[in-house]
This record gives structure tokens, C-alpha cells and sequence, in this order.
């Protein structure tokens, strides 16, 4: 049997209606089947049905946002709010911040860095590459961390946070965390609404597979990291910005220098901690933003807004370290920290608000998906 890919069906996808009607033709004439589909098989199924096909002109998939129909409505429970956060007595104890937890994760943030610079410089030239590829993934532990800080969760007195998160977080990760958090409070305000700090990150999807290849590229080679330290250079001579812009380079220098004085090489710094911020976080950076909000709309239902994507060990590890990856769960209660959003998230689960029809069962789908724009 082939499918085939008429232009009514087509017309159907392109207009949101999910209710397919797929028509297979054999040796016997021709069978019709009606299917209702999550949204991340549309894209698979576009695809296959338009391999088998000889021409076709027509529109392409152009959403990646769930069906409404797949949303159910059950909210308030008896455990959530109208608008999915937990009622006050749950919700005291999942907003409750762990000061110890997070002190260690600084910490540990901190310890594999100093490893992984030791390992770098100690060894033949592929252990270097092998540490330069792990600080990838410490860059995001450290992006996380500051976004914690900026949420006022990485500890529960303010000075602390601050303090820490700045200096010891956000700085050595090139980051004014003040700036950081007037942006992404903004976000969560309305997310893609007019003060959208990221909004080039999320907009196009979905998109042809050459365009995000385009751009992983671009941030691979180190084009978007060379424009943000142009950014902050030039942040040095504006009045409103010099302070904190200086400050940010003066750790810098602190870290190079500290790193060659432990390490004996003076490229420490730039090989195992510029170079991979530069360009192997990019790349992870712009995947994960995807995976959060790619090809999604504005509404006050954050799943219409937010993604969410079945967690594995591997991207835990690689891609969304401190349960970032339970990011819906993030969007409807930013006022839980990291430790506690795999609970709330049981909550929302429990509740009917989070289902399988909204979940892409990997990163792999869900970046498939948002590169189902084209047929090429």
C-alpha cells in the first residue's frame, strides 16, 4: 500500500484540523481511515504520505501548537488553582528553597570546572578535546544556576542570592544578572508578548531543517558568542552599563589568570572555558530554547505556551541539568525551585492538566518536528 496526499488533506493540516482522513490505495480499489493524532505525529505523517506522492504544490505544516481540543479543562482541583498553581498549603511546601542543596551545587559546578581544566591541561591533545566538549554541558549548569538566581531561588536570603549568584554564577558565565532578570521576568510575564526578551529564539518553527542548520552552525564556529562579547565590550562605554560590563570582564581576568597559575598554561582560560562558551553552549543553548517555547504562541494557558518533553537521563545530564527540563511546570508556578519541579510537575500530571497528547516523548521529536516546514 502507498499513501496518498490529497490537496483536501492538506488543506486540513494547514488549517489546524488534527481529524485526519487517510486514504491508502491497493490492488483492490482504495480504503479511507479516520485517524485523530497528537500533534507530533502530523509531522511524521506528513512526511511519509509526502514521499509517496508524485506532486504536490499545497501549503505546509506550519503549527507546533497542541490542539486545543487535546487541552483538557480540569482545573481548579481540589489541590490546584484556576491557573494550575498549587492552593496555598502545597504550595508553601513546593516553593520551600533548600539552601544546603543549592550550596552544593555551586559547588560542584565549581569542582568540575577546576577538573576539568586540570584533566585539559594534564594529558595528550584528545584529553583537551574531550574536557573542552564536557564544558558544554557545565555551561549549562551554570546558565541554570544563574536563572535560579535571577528567580531569587538559588538561596532563600536575598543577599545571598544575589551575592552568589552574581559573582560566583552569573559573571564567571559572562552574564549581568540584573539586566538577565528584568528580561526574564518580562518573559514570564507574557511569554511572547512585546517585551519578549528571546523571541528570536522561538519564532519560525516550524522551520526547514537547512535554516536551524544554519544557525547551529553559526553558533558552532563562534559567530553568536563573538557578538555577544562584542556586546559587552561595548557595554563598557555606555554610562548605564560600564559598571556591571567591567565587572563582568574583571572576572574574566580573574579566571584566567587563577587558571594559569594553577594549571602552568596560560591558555587554560581561553581553550577550556571561553572556546566552549562560545561555542559548543550556543549550540545547546538554542536547542534547549526551542525545546522550551520553539514555534509556540501567546495565551495566558501555558500550554500554548511552554513545551513539554518526556525526560531522559542522557539530556539531563548533556542538555537540561536541575530539572530545567520540567519547563512547563516552571511556566505555570515560577516561584518553584529546581529541586521541587519534578513534584509539582506529578501535581499538574494527576490533575489532567499535563497529558500525553502534549508531551513529545524526546528532544529528538520534538526538534524533528519543529524542522517539519520543509520537505527537502
Amino acid at each position: 500500500m502507498r499513501p496518498l496526499l490529497p490537496r483536501e488533506l492538506v488543506q486540513l493540516l494547514a488549517e489546524g484540523d488534527l481529524t485526519l482522513i487517510v486514504t491508502y490505495q491497493h490492488s483492490g480499489g482504495t480504503v479511507s481511515d479516520s485517524h485523530r493524532l497528537r500533534l507530533r505525529e502530523v509531522s511524521r505523517l506528513y512526511t511519509s504520505a509526502r514521499r509517496g506522492c508524485e506532486s504536490y504544490d499545497g501549503p505546509v505544516l506550519h503549527t507546533l501548537v497542541p490542539d486545543p481540543a487535546t487541552l483538557a479543562d480540569v482545573l481548579p482541583t481540589d489541590r490546584l488553582l484556576p491557573n494550575g498553581m498549587a492552593i496555598p498549603e502545597i504550595r508553601r511546601e513546593l516553593r520551600r528553597i533548600s539552601n544546603l542543596r543549592n550550596f552544593k551545587a555551586v559547588l560542584a559546578s565549581w569542582t568540575l570546572l577546576m577538573s576539568l581544566v586540570w584533566l585539559g591541561t594534564r594529558g595528550p591533545w584528545w584529553l583537551t578535546i574531550l574536557a573542552m566538549l564536557a564544558m558544554g554541558p557545565l555551561h549549562v549548569r551554570f546558565a541554570i544556576l544563574m536563572h535560579e538566581a535571577a528567580h531569587k531561588l538559588l538561596f532563600s536570603r536575598k543577599s545571598l542570592n544575589d551575592l552568589i549568584g552574581t559573582w560566583l554564577i552569573a559573571y564567571p558565565a559572562l552574564v549581568p544578572l540584573s539586566a538577565y532578570r528584568r528580561g526574564h521576568f518580562a518573559h514570564h510575564k507574557e511569554e511572547f508578548g512585546p517585551n519578549e526578551p528571546d523571541i528570536a529564539f522561538y519564532r519560525g518553527y516550524p522551520g526547514t531543517r537547512a535554516d536551524l542548520r544554519r544557525r547551529l552552525i553559526r553558533d558552532a564556529v563562534g559567530i553568536s558568542g563573538a557578538k555577544n562579547l562584542r556586546f559587552l565590550f561595548l557595554a563598557t562605554t555606555k554610562a548605564s552599563s560600564r559598571r556591571v560590563a567591567l565587572s563582568i570582564i574583571a572576572v574574566q581576568v580573574a579566571m584566567a589568570v587563577g587558571l594559569w597559575l594553577v594549571t602552568g598554561r596560560w591558555w587554560a582560560y581561553f581553550v577550556l572555558w571561553l572556546a566552549p562558551w562560545m561555542t559548543q553552549w550556543r549550540v545547546l543553548n538554542r536547542l534547549r530554547a526551542i525545546a522550551e517555547h520553539g514555534g509556540m504562541q501567546q495565551s495566558d494557558d501555558r500550554r500554548l505556551t511552554t513545551h513539554h518533553v518526556r525526560q531522559s537521563l542522557l539530556a539531563r545530564i548533556w542538555l537540561v541539568p536541575f530539572n530545567t527540563g520540567w519547563h512547563l511546570a516552571h511556566h505555570v508556578d515560577m516561584g518553584v525551585p529546581w529541586h521541587q519541579l519534578p513534584a509539582f510537575h506529578d501535581e499538574l500530571v494527576r490533575a489532567g492538566y499535563v497529558t500525553e497528547d502534549i508531551t513529545f516523548a524526546s528532544y529528538r521529536d520534538l526538534w524533528r518536528a519543529a524542522t517539519a516546514g520543509s520537505l527537502s
